[in-house]
């Protein structure tokens, strides 16, 4: 199976390496079985996070008939400011992600009973402003859960929501907690207790599943 993580310009590093880190670890564990990738919408390229300046090199194109996870981060920037006199802010920044190339791609991941579309932080907000999210229960950073809910998604305030084949998370750092969870729920706790002991991380917060899973 593989990782794929989306990167767009102005994405949230720690959404990205996080996760990326736990689940290539998961994978070493495992003895191989989860190939971890970098990808955008337009193919192989260097893309600037919004932190810094800092920029991580995809190695290739969205494919969202891949079996496995389709992991979108949010993005870094200021939350404040007027997009008119041409402020980035974070909600700027996601939607020009949720309105461009990956919208269609992310809709064939969703649809696809093979790949679990998995979000951190603002990863959500886009998909639900691409109006992919129509209801489904998701969650987010908590500055945007009014956001989320407004767009017709179902927020839930838990650090992880998982609702089948969409598993989201909340705040940036809840991107170790998104990707513990996934090796779990997919290869058993003993992977996923492994990866805790490597990491020296204990998961934090509550794992919201949906009842008719």
């Amino acid at each position: 199976m593989r990782a794929q993580f989306v990167l767009f310009d102005g994405f949230d590093p720690l959404d990205v390496v996080a996760p990326f880190e736990v689940l290539s670890a998961g994978s070493e564990i495992l003895g191989g079985g989860i190939d971890v990738q970098l990808v955008t919408a337009d193919g192989a390229r260097t893309v600037t996070s919004g932190t810094a300046g800092l920029a991580l090199t995809a190695t290739g194109t969205l494919d969202p008939s891949t079996p496995g996870y389709v992991v979108v981060p949010g993005a870094s920037g200021p939350v404040d400011g007027d997009p008119d006199e041409g402020a980035e802010t974070i909600q700027v920044l996601l939607s020009r992600f949720a309105t461009g190339d990956a919208a269609p791609l992310l809709r064939r991941a969703l649809e696809d009973p093979a790949v679990t579309v998995a979000t951190v932080c603002g990863g959500s907000l886009a998909l639900a402003m691409a109006g992919l999210l129509d209801g489904r229960t998701a969650t987010t950073h908590v500055l945007g859960i009014d956001l989320l809910d407004a767009t017709g998604a179902t927020a839930v305030r838990a650090r992880v929501v998982d609702d089948g084949d969409l598993v989201s998370a909340g705040g940036v750092t809840s991107g170790l907690d998104l990707a513990l969870y996934l090796l779990e729920r997919d290869f058993g706790p003993r992977v996923a207790h492994a990866v805790e002991r490597l990491f020296e991380y204990e998961r934090r917060g509550t794992v919201w599943k949906d009842a008719r899973g």
